[in-house]
């Protein structure tokens, strides 16, 4: 009971700071709002390109050709040895007569030219279509592969895959970096905003020494009155993410800059985003009040 009503206390005190001090904590709360909203946008972005990065490194597929004379026991040896690599996701086989059906049905004059040869004369290969559960691996496996017996060639598309692996490291990094800047700079805005507000109430605490009140009595408040702060800040960038990233997605059919990048559904997406916002501010103005509260309050 006693916890309950030093929660309480700290409450209304810390409700009544805020008004009290309208102007600075004003100029709190809409600090926390333009940086939350940064760090939403650029969550936003970077779930979108983990998103594709995803899919891209899903729909990677590596053609493994191999050899024309290859023995059916010699290709099953390829099919055996691909499979029993550390990195294989899936391992499809294509005969060379699959290939051939394959061409003669996706274009007609290739249909015309292909339908004259005989199976001796069919000069296709028979393939593995491999995809792997690590892209980052690829290079090592396919090295393995191409050292196989009876392995012509092997084709992924590597420079663009290199390509967009830095790419998508470098975005992860930009985002990870910006997030954590601009919650520093919040939490460095808040504590010097209670410190501001420790100071016009020096006599107020003053007193409350005096009358015996515990450091711990006398510091919630002011940690409560943060948390209050980053709640406030945390409400137009949850109507922002909840209502923008809905607009945005219908506005582009859920397809952004080309038809082959899917964005994210919104839900359930959105409501943990927003949960995240809430937390992200609930913490940052904690941290912020709690460190101008130690540094500054001289108890």
């Amino acid at each position: 009971m006693k916890l309950l009503r030093m929660i309480n206390f700290s409450l209304r005190d810390a409700f009544k700071s805020v008004f009290r001090n309208f102007s600075l904590s004003l100029a709190s709360i809409t600090c926390i709002t333009i940086t939350l909203v940064i760090v939403a946008v650029s969550l936003i972005l970077s779930a979108n390109v983990e998103n594709f990065s995803k899919k891209i490194r899903e729909d990677v597929t590596m053609v493994v050709y191999v050899n024309n004379g290859a023995t059916t026991e010699q290709v099953e040896t390829i099919r055996q040895q691909i499979a029993s690599l550390d990195n294989i996701a899936t391992l499809d086989f294509k005969s060379k007569d699959m290939v051939k059906q394959e061409m003669q049905s996706s274009d007609e004059f290739l249909n015309s030219i292909m339908s004259e040869w005989s199976a001796e004369e069919n000069p296709l290969k028979d393939t593995f279509l491999v995809t792997v559960k690590d892209i980052e691996k690829i290079k090592t496996t396919v090295t393995s592969i191409r050292s196989l017996e009876n392995v012509n060639l092997v084709d992924y598309g590597e420079e663009m895959i290199d390509k967009l692996i830095t790419v998508f490291k470098v975005i992860e990094k930009v985002s990870i970096g910006a997030v954590i800047a601009l919650v520093a700079v919040t939490i460095f805005l808040i504590i010097n905003t209670i410190k501001l507000t420790i100071y016009s109430r020096k006599r107020e605490i003053s007193i409350m020494r005096l009358v015996g009140a515990s450091n711990f009595t006398i510091k919630n408040p002011f940690v409560f009155e943060g948390i209050i702060l980053g709640l406030l800040g945390s409400i137009l960038p949850v109507l922002a993410i909840i209502f923008g990233y809905n607009s945005v997605y219908t506005h582009f059919d859920g397809k952004a800059i080309s038809p082959l990048i899917t964005l994210i559904k919104p839900t359930p997406f959105v409501y943990y985003l927003s949960a995240i916002i809430v937390l992200m501010g609930i913490v940052v103005g904690m941290i912020g009040s709690y460190r101008a509260v130690k540094r500054y309050l001289k108890v």
